[in-house]
């Protein structure tokens, strides 16, 4: 496989790189330019001072504080961590496809090299550090002790999920709970077989949302519960068995449109999953298509503000690429809100039944 660098790089949104930063322990903090981290470009994980910044205009880094060459990518820093933490020397072509593989991302066929490993082959060189294992060319996660589970409040009315149109028996469903040392929801992750693979948090203070972001992997007793959000789906596991019978998906962004789904058509009717972005990945791909989905929906939140402005442009030509990518393999189709008649950044079903329907049986091919 040829991995583009600059493409991996740019497809890469804030959220991506706080994850990465919160996986090697940098103790990450969102900020209007974009992230600060402790140094671990440089140190060891928690004994760094703040000062590696991470901005979002360039995509680059830069480390106030000990580095010879200050100023580097997520590949460098990829590097710099897996030496520092690991011992092991990545060189650039290994830090990009660790990155691709972390999220999820593939690259384009090229003729065989004699000199080159197979792709899984150089993943098994390094899967422990993802948290993966590859079976026979299949993708196992990392698996944690489900008892965990069990720590959390489950008897809290979640009420702002409940205000927004989920209701207690789909939470209920989900096993979603309630984490009072981080204020936060409790959602967990398993993959298509039922196992338990991480667990995410959606913070409900306004202030950590702004500082943090609202959604990241929930740490408690020494243990950060993060997977690989490009490698699994969420739900798949409730719906799979509805969409071997329907041949069709649907592919949310986030886990609480997969519960509104439910909470307004059942789970006897549920074919959503969630890919937790805005990207549908290759092993995502691949995973619908073993459940048996010959059509795949596309039900992203709508990221523009009106029809013609350059946030319509810049979404409409990544859904066309994400068309492009996978048309061969399955019939490719779109929720897209051409009449506007949801909310900016709304997901199809935040704006309740009727219209979610309306956008379904309006769907496109693009």
């Amino acid at each position: 496989m040829l991995y583009n660098k600059e493409e991996i790089k740019n497809s890469l949104g804030v959220d991506d790189i706080f994850e990465l930063l919160l996986m090697f322990g940098g103790d990450p903090e969102l900020t209007d330019f974009g992230i600060i981290s402790e140094t671990i470009c440089h140190n060891p994980r928690g004994v760094g001072s703040r000062k590696l910044y991470y901005y979002e205009a360039n995509r680059m880094f830069h480390c106030y504080s000990g580095c010879a060459e200050p100023s580097f990518d997520i590949f460098e820093l990829v590097i710099k961590v897996m030496n520092i933490q690991y011992h092991q020397e990545f060189d650039l072509n290994q830090a990009v496809r660790y990155v691709a593989f972390k999220f999820g991302m593939t690259g384009e066929v090229a003729d065989k090299d004699e000199n080159e490993l197979e792709d899984w082959e150089k993943l098994e060189n390094y899967q422990d550090l993802l948290g993966i294992e590859v079976n026979n060319e299949h993708i196992v996660l990392k698996e944690y002790d489900k008892n965990i589970l069990d720590k959390f409040n489950y008897d809290v009315k979640i009420k702002p999920w409940l205000d927004d149109g989920i209701g207690q028996e789909a939470i209920e469903y989900g096993k979603v709970g309630y984490f009072p040392g981080g204020n936060q929801i409790t959602i967990p992750h398993f993959d298509k077989d039922g196992r338990f693979i991480g667990l995410r948090g959606r913070t409900l203070s306004k202030l950590e949302a702004e500082l943090y972001g609202k959604y990241r992997p929930i740490k408690t007793n020494g243990v950060l519960y993060s997977h690989p959000l490009g490698m699994n789906l969420y739900n798949l596991n409730n719906s799979k068995q509805n969409i071997a019978i329907m041949k069709k998906a649907i592919v949310f962004e986030s886990e609480k449109s997969c519960l509104q789904y439910i909470t307004q058509n059942g789970k006897e009717s549920d074919i959503s999953v969630a890919c937790c972005g805005s990207n549908l990945s290759s092993q995502q791909l691949r995973l619908l298509l073993e459940a048996g989905a010959d059509e795949i929906i596309i039900a992203f939140d709508r990221q523009f503000q009106k029809i013609g402005d350059n946030e319509y442009n810049n979404w409409v030509k990544k859904l066309k690429k994400i068309s492009l990518k996978y048309r061969n393999f399955a019939l490719m189709s779109f929720m897209f809100d051409r009449k506007m008649i949801t909310s900016y950044k709304a997901s199809p079903t935040d704006c309740g039944k009727e219209k979610f329907w309306k956008l379904y049986k309006e769907r496109i091919i693009i």
